[in-house]
């Protein structure tokens, strides 16, 4: 299993002891996890240091390493050169992809992260009489080769207040609900990165995001579909008052990457989800078809219980409700 390991606590060492990367504080190893099982590396603490073996043995593995700001938002990842035997010819494809094409993939993708949006409002939403998710569920018809009318932007002015009330503003440096969002985001990232890592593509060459600065704007792309699953974590959290980043909503939103989904082979975890999700853009490129696969949407009660079992939002019943063509998480590992 691909578990996201993250180091929040200060003073730490990292080295690597015959197929486990250990972890020391005061030169005595506090835990290891063997290097297979590693998805992701995410590094928030201070003091945090490393052997120079640390990085050489987690990129032969695929595996990328985050750095995050105080805000829990990355801004750094190593990413390793060697990632699949099919890299070059992977990447001359992506790099020659014609503009029509990632038009057409970017309408599949904003077409998706919109659904998916609508479908948790829909989840969330007690008075069934408002049907506030329906707007939304609108501007999916209305999303155009390239997002041409930038549905995506009217959508989200729709979206967040629905979500998180009418206050609510998504500020990347913003506390409580927005850290929450921010670390999320920083799990997603992470999985979105090493899945085009495995699928032989250039995390720089984007389809729509081309900030010269962001060196990882296909994984930004990429990722846009699955955002609603942290949106809704956050949101369950905040819900039962679990409003700050701490050890318990670390580990809920670490999680994320083995939420069980269906899909058109059965039901895997996210991460296996998103593999599938990038090999079908390389293969896009490959044919010159536009056709990215996602997994199917989840059930409104799964959505409403995302993140919180235990807690009180996990005792709503469970219906059959699930439908729609597109969806993602539920453990990782957090070392303290």
């Amino acid at each position: 299993m691909d578990r996201i390991v993250d180091i929040s606590t200060d003073g730490l060492h990292l080295g690597i002891y015959r197929g486990f990367l250990t972890v020391a504080k005061d030169k005595e190893e506090v835990g290891r996890i063997a290097l297979d099982d590693i998805g992701a590396l995410i590094a928030h603490a201070h003091g945090l240091t490393w052997s120079h073996n640390v990085f050489i043995r987690l990129a032969e593995n695929k595996v990328p390493v985050v750095l995050c700001a105080q805000n829990h938002a990355p801004i750094a990842i190593i990413w390793p050169l060697e990632g699949h035997y099919h890299q070059a010819k992977r990447m001359q494809a992506q790099a020659e992809a014609p503009l029509p094409l990632k038009k057409q993939l970017w309408k599949q993708i904003i077409t998706a992260k919109v659904t998916m949006q609508a479908r948790l409002i829909e989840a969330l939403d007690k008075t069934t009489k408002s049907q506030s998710h329906k707007s939304l569920t609108m501007l999916t018809r209305r999303v155009r080769s390239g997002d041409s009318q930038n549905i995506e932007a009217q959508a989200a002015r729709k979206y967040w207040p629905l979500l998180f009330g009418s206050d609510f503003r998504r500020d990347r440096n913003g506390d409580s609900t927005n850290s929450l969002l921010n670390y999320g985001y920083t799990i997603l990232r992470s999985i979105v990165s090493r899945a085009l890592c495995a699928s032989g593509l250039h995390p720089t060459l984007g389809l729509f995001h081309s900030n010269n600065y962001n060196a990882f704007a296909l994984a930004d792309d990429m990722m846009e579909p699955f955002r609603p699953y942290v949106d809704a974590i956050v949101h369950n959290l905040i819900k039962v008052g679990k409003t700050e980043i701490n050890t318990e909503t670390k580990q809920i939103l670490t999680s994320l990457s083995t939420f069980d989904l269906e899909g058109i082979e059965g039901v895997s975890p996210l991460f296996i989800h998103i593999n599938r999700f990038t090999h079908s853009l390389a293969t896009s490129f490959d044919t010159g078809q536009a056709k990215l696969v996602f997994p199917l949407m989840p059930s409104n009660s799964e959505l409403r219980r995302l993140g919180c079992e235990g807690t009180e939002a996990a005792a709503l019943p469970e219906h059959n409700d699930r439908d729609g063509a597109f969806a993602l998480p539920a453990t990782g590992t957090i070392m303290e």
